[in-house]
C-alpha cells in the first residue's frame, strides 16, 4: 500500500515508491558523490563555527561578559549566541530569494563568503580586558554576520540536496542537510575534548577556545574550492529583469509556512536542549569541562545517525509518518531521560540522555527539512524553506538556551528542560498532522 492524503493514512507505516523530480542536469540517476560532500562541507564547515560558540559559552562569556556572578556570566554568553539568530530571518529572506532567481549554487557561495567575515572577527577580537567594551561589541557584530549566513544556507543547500536526488531518494540526499550539523558537532566536540585535556583552565580562557575557530576558518578554502566546482540544480536561473520583493509570490503559500513553523518550533527546542547539554552538566549537574565535552561527540554521532535513519524510512513509509512517531516517542521519554540524568549523574546518563534528544530529534528533523521544501513550487523552494526555517528558528532557537538557563533559576528545577520540549513537542504535533503528506509525489513542484 502506498502513501495515502488522508489524515490517517499519513501516519501509517506503508512503504511506497516515491520518486523525485529531475529539474536540471544536475538531477540525474547518479549523482556524483562530490557534489552531496561540497554540500555537506559548507553546511558542516558553518554549523561548526555557529555551534562552536554554544559549546564554549562558558570560556567565551568569561572573555568577553565577567561578571561577579558566573550564572550571570553564562547567561550573557548565551544572550549573546541568542544574538545570532536576530539576523536568521533576514539572511532567509534575502538569499532564499536569490537562490530561487540566480540558483542554489550562487546562493551558497555568498553564505561562505559571510561565515568567513564571522568567523575571522570571532577567532582574533581582543579580550574585554583588553579593550574594553569594543570586545563584546565586535562579537556581537561577528554573531550577526554569522545568524546572516545561516538564515541563508539551509534553504539553498536542502533545495539543492533535494534536486540532485535520484528518484526514489529524496529523503535520503536531503537529510544529509541534519547530517551534516550532526558531523559539525561531532568535530567540535573531539577538538573541545582534546584542547580541555592538553591545556589548562587558564590556557583555554586566554587563548584555547579560539583554536576551533581558527580551524575553521583553515577549512573555508576547501569549502570553497568544493562549491564552486557544483553544478547548479536551479532549471532556469535569472540574472537580468525587474526584481520583485521577496514576499511576492511567498504570500500565496502561507498555510504551509505556518505549519512549516509549528513543526520547526518542535526540532528547534529538542535540538537546543541537546547542544545546552555541555553547559548544562558543568553548571547545573557539576560536571568537568572534560565530561562535559563529551556531550557533544554524542548530539554529533546521534544527530548524524538519526538524521540519515530518518531521511531513508521516510523514502519508504512517508514523511509524515516518520517525523509523528519520532516526536511521540521523545514526548514521552524525555522527561524519564532527565530524572535519570538528574537523580543518577554520570557520563552514562549524560551520554544517554543527550543521545535520545538528538536521535529523536534527528530521526523526525530530517523528514521535516525535506518535507517543507516539497511543499513549494520551484520559483519559491528555496525561499519558502528559508522563510520557515529561519524565522522558526530565530523565534525559537534563539532564545532557547537563554529560556532553559532562566527556567532553571526561576524553578530551581533541574529537569525544567524536559518541560520546555514537552510543551513544544505538542505544537509540533498538531503541525505534522496538519500538513500534507509528500513523500509519495512522483515530482517535485515546477
Amino acid at each position: 500500500m502506498g502513501i495515502q492524503n488522508s489524515s490517517m493514512g499519513d501516519v501509517a507505516l506503508s512503504p511506497t515508491s516515491q520518486g523525485a523530480s529531475n529539474i536540471s542536469t544536475a538531477a540525474t540517476s547518479k549523482v556524483q558523490p562530490r557534489v552531496v560532500a561540497a554540500t555537506v562541507a559548507g553546511n558542516a564547515l558553518e554549523f561548526f563555527d555557529f555551534t562552536t560558540y554554544a559549546f564554549f559559552a562558558v570560556y567565551i562569556g568569561q572573555t568577553f561578559f565577567p561578571a561577579d556572578e558566573p550564572l550571570v556570566t553564562v547567561m550573557l554568553s548565551v544572550a549573546v549566541f541568542g544574538v545570532g539568530f536576530i539576523t536568521r530571518p533576514l539572511g532567509g529572506l534575502l538569499i532564499g530569494a536569490f537562490a530561487d532567481r540566480a540558483g542554489r549554487k550562487p546562493a551558497m557561495l555568498l553564505t561562505i563568503a559571510l561565515i568567513t567575515v564571522g568567523t575571522i572577527g570571532m577567532a582574533l577580537t581582543p579580550s574585554y580586558a583588553s579593550i574594553g567594551l569594543a570586545a563584546p561589541i565586535i562579537v556581537i557584530a561577528c554573531r550577526l554576520v554569522q545568524g546572516l549566513a545561516l538564515g541563508g544556507e539551509v534553504g539553498p543547500s536542502t533545495t539543492y540536496l533535494i534536486e540532485i536526488a535520484p528518484q526514489g531518494r529524496r529523503g535520503l540526499y536531503g537529510s544529509w542537510q541534519l547530517a551534516s550539523q550532526g558531523i559539525a558537532s561531532l568535530a567540535a566536540g573531539i577538538v573541545g575534548i582534546v584542547l580541555t585535556l592538553a591545556l589548562s583552565k587558564e590556557q583555554m580562557l586566554a587563548w584555547g577556545w579560539r583554536i576551533p575557530f581558527l580551524l575553521g576558518l583553515a577549512l573555508i578554502p576547501i569549502a570553497v574550492f568544493l562549491r564552486r566546482h557544483m553544478p547548479e540544480s536551479l532549471e532556469q536561473p535569472t540574472h537580468s529583469g525587474p526584481i520583485k520583493s521577496p514576499l511576492a509570490d511567498i504570500r500565496h503559500h502561507l498555510r504551509p509556512i505556518m505549519l512549516a513553523l509549528m513543526v520547526i518550533l518542535g526540532v528547534t527546542i529538542s535540538t537546543y536542549a541537546a547542544i545546552y547539554m555541555t553547559t548544562y552538566a558543568v553548571t547545573t549537574l557539576k560536571l568537568s569541562a572534560t565530561i562535559a565535552m563529551s556531550a557533544t561527540i554524542v548530539f554529533g554521532v546521534a544527530t548524524w545517525a538519526g538524521a540519515l535513519l530518518g531521511g531513508w524510512l521516510s523514502d519508504l513509509y512517508g514523511r509524515k509518518p516518520v517525523m509523528l512517531w519520532a516526536r511521540v516517542a521523545l514526548f514521552v521519554l524525555v522527561y524519564p531521560a532527565y530524572m535519570l540524568l538528574i537523580e543518577h549523574t554520570s557520563v552514562a546518563t549524560l551520554a544517554l540522555a543527550t543521545a535520545l534528544l538528538a536521535l529523536l530529534t534527528g530521526i523526525g528533523g530530517a523528514p521535516t527539512l525535506v518535507a517543507i521544501p516539497e511543499l513549494f513550487p520551484g520559483h519559491v523552494r528555496a525561499l519558502g524553506l528559508s522563510i520557515a526555517y529561519a524565522f522558526g528558528v530565530a523565534l525559537f532557537g534563539g532564545t532557547a538556551q537563554l529560556v532553559i538557563t532562566w527556567l532553571i533559576k526561576v524553578t530551581d528545577n533541574p529537569a525544567a528542560p524536559a518541560l520546555y520540549v514537552l510543551i513544544t513537542s505538542l505544537i509540533a504535533i498538531v503541525g505534522i498532522l496538519l500538513m500534507r503528506e509528500t513523500g509519495g509525489d512522483k515530482e517535485l513542484q515546477k
